[in-house]
C-alpha cells in the first residue's frame, strides 16, 4: 500500500515491509529489547510478508492469510512459549481492496461514510477479512481497552517508510494522492522458501487436472533445532535476529508531500459495500459480542479429551500415527491421557480464505442471528449472490477428534466430495457427516475444502 502510514505512539511494535503494515503486542514486562518477543515475532511476520509480496506483488493479502495461520500453528509458541502472540496484519487485496489478518487483542478500523471495527478477539481463532479501500483510513490499534472503540487521531504528518517503531496503533491514510516512496522495498532475504500453490477446489473442476507451473526452488532449507523447548503449535525455527538491529523508529517525512496541506488534499472515494470471502468475526450487538468472546475461549482453548503427546509435548489424535498440530510421528505404545484438543483443521473457500477449524461453528450467508450463535455457536459467514444458500445453512461441530458436518435443513442442501470421489453427495438434514482431509463442502455456489493443519512430514 503506497499510502502514508503514520505511527500511534505506544510500547508495542509496528513494522512496515513491502508496503504491508504489521502491529504487535508487547504483553512482556519492561522496555522493548532487540530480544523481546513482540520483536522477534514482529520480524518473523515481516519477513513472511515481504516473501508473499515477492511472490503476489499484486495482492498478497490472500497469500499472507493462509502463511500467517500456518506460522501461528507452527512457530509462535516457539517464540513465545505459553503465551499467544498477538498481531494484527494490513495489506493489498489481489482485487486492490484492503486485506485484514487478525489473531488476539487486535482491532482494525475502516473509516470512510461510516466506520467499521473488526475484533480479533471475537474470533475463535483469527480475523480473514477482504474490504473495500475506505475513503478515509484503515487502521490497526493493540487493545488496551475493550470499553470503547479505538479512535482514528487527528492526521500528521510523519510517515514510517519502512522498518520497526515502537507504537500502539498505525493509521494508513487513503485521502489524497498515493505517497511515492524513494527507499527500495526491503529485498527479500536470500534463503526464500518455496511458496505452495493455493489448493484446488471443486468449483473449477474443469481445471482439476491443470499442471500448476512449479516454483523454482529456494536455496538453503530452514534448519530445526534439536534442542528447542516441547510446544503446543511450532515445528520450525523463524528466521534469525539481525545482529545490528535496533529498534529506532524510522519515521520520515516524504519529500513528496512536503508544501502540501494533507488534510484538504483530494479524496479518493472507496466503496463501502460488503466485503467478500469469509468473516468468521462479523459486527455483533454488544451482548453477542460478550457471549462471542467467551464462547471462543472457552470452546477453543479449554476443550479437553483423550489423547497422546508427540515429541514435542503436542496433543495429537490417538488413532493418526502423525502428530495433529507438528505432523512429527507419534508413539503409538504410550498411554492416553486428558489433553486440551488443537484446532483440527482448516477450511479454504474457493477465493482463497481460510477458517481454522478450532470450535463448533455456524455457516450461511447471515449466520449472525441464528438459534445456534445465540446458543453460542461461532458465526461464519460467507457470501454467496447464487441464491441458494440459507442463512444458517449447515453447522460445523467438532466430536472429540472429529470434524463432523450438519446441513441444518436448508432449502438447496449441503453437498459433500470426499478425497477421491467425482460425485457429490447430498447430505440428510440434521444428520452428522464426518469429514476427512481433502473433503469439499458445497453451499449454494461456494465450495470450501478441509485441509489438515500440519500435513505430516515424512507423508
Amino acid at each position: 500500500m503506497d499510502r502514508q502510514v503514520e505511527v500511534v505512539a505506544g510500547d508495542h511494535v509496528l513494522i512496515r515491509v513491502a508496503g504491508a503494515v504489521v502491529l504487535v503486542a508487547h504483553r512482556e514486562r519492561g522496555k522493548l529489547t532487540p530480544e523481546s518477543r513482540a520483536v522477534v515475532a514482529a520480524r518473523a511476520l515481516g519477513e513472511l510478508v515481504a516473501e508473499a509480496t515477492d511472490l503476489a506483488p499484486d495482492g498478497p493479502g490472500r497469500l499472507v492469510a493462509r502463511q500467517a495461520t500456518r506460522w501461528l500453528m507452527r512457530e509462535a509458541e516457539q517464540i513465545s512459549p505459553g503465551e499467544p502472540i498477538e498481531f494484527g496484519i494490513l495489506t493489498t487485496a489481489e482485487t486492490g481492496g484492503v486485506a485484514i489478518f487478525l489473531h488476539g487483542s487486535v482491532t482494525a478500523v475502516l473509516a470512510g461514510s461510516v466506520v467499521e471495527y473488526y475484533r480479533g478477539s471475537d474470533a475463535a481463532f483469527t480475523v480473514d477479512r477482504v474490504a473495500e479501500p475506505p475513503s478515509r483510513a484503515a487502521a490497526l490499534f493493540i487493545d488496551e481497552s475493550r470499553r470503547r472503540p479505538p479512535e482514528l487521531p487527528a492526521r500528521g504528518i510523519g510517515s514510517l517508510i519502512e522498518g520497526l517503531a515502537p507504537a500502539s496503533g498505525a493509521v494508513v491514510w487513503f485521502e489524497g494522492e498515493p505517497v511515492v516512496s524513494r527507499r527500495p522495498v526491503r529485498a527479500v532475504a536470500a534463503r526464500q522458501r518455496s511458496a505452495e500453490p493455493p489448493p484446488p477446489t471443486a468449483a473449477f473442476d474443469a481445471e482439476r487436472d491443470r499442471q500448476v507451473e512449479p516454483v523454482p526452488a529456494r536455496d538453503e532449507p530452514i534448519p530445526l533445532d534439536p534442542n528447542l523447548i516441547p510446544t503446543r503449535t511450532s515445528n520450525r525455527i523463524p528466521a534469525p535476529l539481525d545482529p545490528d538491529f535496533t529498534v529506532a523508529p524510522e519515521v520520515a517525512v516524504d519529500p513528496d508531500t512536503e508544501g502540501i496541506d494533507l488534510h484538504h488534499a483530494p479524496t479518493e472515494m472507496g466503496g463501502s459495500g460488503e466485503a467478500s470471502g469469509t468473516n468468521p468475526a462479523p459486527k455483533p450487538d454488544p451482548d453477542l459480542q460478550r457471549r462471542l468472546e467467551q464462547t471462543a475461549k472457552a470452546t477453543a482453548l479449554t476443550v479437553k479429551v483423550l489423547g497422546f503427546k508427540c515429541a514435542r509435548a503436542h496433543p495429537s489424535d490417538p488413532r493418526a500415527a502423525f502428530c495433529t498440530v507438528c505432523g512429527m510421528p507419534v508413539d503409538q505404545t504410550q498411554q492416553v491421557a486428558e489433553v486440551i484438543r488443537p484446532p483440527l483443521g482448516m477450511l479454504v473457500l474457493d477465493d482463497g480464505m481460510t477458517y481454522m477449524v478450532a470450535a463448533d461453528a455456524v455457516v450461511g450467508r447471515d449466520p449472525e442471528n441464528s438459534e445456534a450463535v445465540r446458543a453460542g455457536l461461532i458465526p461464519l459467514r460467507i457470501d454467496d449472490s447464487s441464491g441458494g444458500m440459507s442463512r444458517a445453512h449447515a453447522e460445523i461441530r467438532l466430536v472429540n477428534w472429529d470434524i463432523t458436518l450438519v446441513d441444518r435443513g436448508s432449502t438447496n442442501g449441503t453437498r459433500v466430495r470426499p478425497p477421491g470421489y467425482r460425485d457429490w453427495i447430498r447430505l440428510q438434514a440434521n444428520q452428522p457427516f464426518i469429514l476427512v482431509a481433502g473433503a469439499e463442502i458445497m453451499l449454494g455456489n461456494r465450495v470450501l475444502r478441509l485441509e489438515p493443519v500440519a500435513p505430516p512430514p515424512f507423508g
